[in-house]
């Protein structure tokens, strides 16, 4: 008699919250159709009523139970989520925390130049909101779970026009390693995903941002760009049981473009 095998990224059973999709074409877009299509129940976030529609084309395909509202520049916002995950969920197996943001003159400018005022939103939301996430997390997450944030390649080597964001995803991959051996006991692991350039709505505000496409796929070893498809199936697994020994890690997704200097 055969015996069934379920296949390695298997997440039936698993709950998990999805922070960042923008529309159909935005990186955790791509993250939340992987962790549905292995049999995740997802809920998910959207910033504010006018994004609310673009966000629902996605999580209304995926029949997400909860879409709720949540902009963490708004006090008390964040707390509302995870408030309500707590009374519809008791608990839940993964986060995917895929925000970020800076004022417009301050990642258009050089990292010199930047403000206070700006650097301050641009840790906060694209940082400090990720480590809030997984405080609240913590106790949801009694039999173990996962965090996942995005980060770039522009967070250890300088990138033309990345500008401010180079130092802010720096301060998100080492705090993440901090929640990653903070919360190891307890079963709850963490990752930074790293993919290469994509065109995605975030990308628009980076100056030139074509041009770091092109150059992108003709370095990357692949010669072509990467999907959110693929930053999807990465996260798939990374929150399944088959990585279950696997935190505290930056891992790029980008066709091999991190090899070259």
């Amino acid at each position: 008699m055969a015996i069934f095998q379920p296949p390695v990224v298997d997440l039936r059973g698993k709950r998990g919250l999805v922070v960042g999709i923008a529309n159909e074409h935005s990186i955790a877009a791509g993250c939340a159709r992987a962790f549905a299509a292995a049999g995740a129940t997802l809920a998910a976030t959207y910033l504010n009523a006018k994004s609310e529609p673009y966000v629902r084309q996605v999580t209304d395909q995926l029949e997400c139970p909860l879409v709720l509202p949540c902009d963490v520049r708004q006090p008390g916002q964040v707390e509302v989520v995870f408030d309500k995950l707590r009374r519809e969920w008791k608990n839940f197996d993964f986060l995917l925390h895929s925000i970020a943001f800076a004022p417009a003159q301050d990642l258009r400018g050089r990292v010199t130049d930047c403000s206070a005022e700006g650097f301050g939103v641009a840790m906060n939301v694209s940082c400090h909101s990720f480590i809030h996430m997984a405080h609240l997390a913590e106790p949801l997450m009694p039999r173990g779970g996962c965090l996942l944030g995005v980060t770039f390649y522009g967070s250890e080597r300088v990138v033309a026009n990345y500008n401010i964001m180079g130092p802010v995803k720096a301060a998100l991959e080492s705090s993440m390693r901090y929640v990653a051996a903070e919360l190891g006991p307890k079963g709850i692991r963490a990752h930074t995903i790293s993919p290469g350039p994509i065109r995605t709505r975030a990308a628009s505000g980076i100056s030139n941002f074509d041009a770091l496409l092109d150059a992108a796929a003709a370095r990357a070893p692949e010669h072509h760009l990467i999907e959110i498809g693929d930053v999807g199936n990465l996260a798939a697994f990374l929150v399944s049981d088959a990585a279950k020994r696997i935190t505290g890690t930056v891992i790029p997704v980008d066709g091999g473009e991190h090899l070259l200097a």
